[in-house]
């Protein structure tokens, strides 16, 4: 069956708008909010009428790339919650929602400094994000393993203050550290201490094994090499940060 013309013109209207929605997340991440909607155009390989129909401005483009980018870590934030443990998703996604914050400042500071710009889609988005973040944040502080003296707002705020930490290490994998340092605080006293750090009858000190990515407890080996990660999807999540930066569009 041969689809009618109205359907095969949605269709090519969504690759378009998603075309141009990518290009300009690269674009504004690499050049600031003052890049040309003509460029952005150009990058997506279309037609600058294409960019205004769907866009009027550049600000209104502006606004619709960090609606998209806050919905896909929204996304991200129900992935996490189908895991089994949710003190690992938890933190997982906190780390997640630290490598998607990567190159993004100016496009976010563009927007925090002009009040008058359309505002209604991000309001909604930032509700949703809001929303995920303090679901993920109850259900890890029912079962002990974060502080319950913290809010989501608390946890916004150390986050954006992780990406910051991050963006100003030189190195990389240092700015991790730092980054997963400072997600520490977050954990509940009875988490930091119980499970850590045991002594066998021999008075020998032994540290439990965790996550390399997110920080969940992993079941000790009792041959081969030590696990060094909780699932695929922490493995995965490593061997992107080895290969360079993650591109989240």
């Amino acid at each position: 069956m041969t689809a009618a013309p109205d359907d095969v013109g949605r269709a090519d209207a969504r690759r378009n708008r998603t075309k141009v929605l990518a290009a300009a997340s690269r674009a504004f991440d690499e050049h600031g909010p003052d890049i040309s909607l003509g460029a952005i155009a150009r990058q997506a390989g279309v037609g600058a009428g294409t960019v205004y129909r769907h866009f009027p401005s550049k600000e209104i483009l502006l606004e619709a790339v960090v609606v998209h980018q806050l919905d896909d870590l929204v996304d991200a934030a129900r992935r996490w919650a189908a895991r089994t443990d949710p003190v690992a998703a938890f933190f997982g996604f906190l780390l997640e929602v630290v490598d998607a914050s990567h190159g993004r400042k100016r496009a976010c500071d563009a927007l925090t400094a002009e009040t008058s710009w359309p505002r209604p889609s991000l309001a909604a988005s930032a509700r949703r994000f809001r929303q995920a973040l303090d679901e993920l944040l109850r259900a890890a502080q029912q079962v002990g393993g974060v502080r319950t003296d913290v809010s989501a707002d608390d946890v916004s705020a150390l986050t954006v203050g992780c990406a910051t930490i991050r963006a100003a290490h030189r190195d990389r994998n240092g700015g991790t550290r730092m980054v997963r340092l400072t997600l520490e605080s977050l954990r509940s006293p009875g988490s930091v201490t119980e499970g850590r750090v045991f002594r066998d009858g021999s008075g020998t000190l032994h540290t439990t094994p965790r996550c390399e990515q997110c920080g969940t407890r992993l079941d000790a080996r009792p041959t081969g090499r030590p696990a060094r990660y909780c699932g695929a999807t922490c493995r995965q999540r490593a061997r992107r940060r080895r290969l360079g930066p993650a591109t989240i569009s």
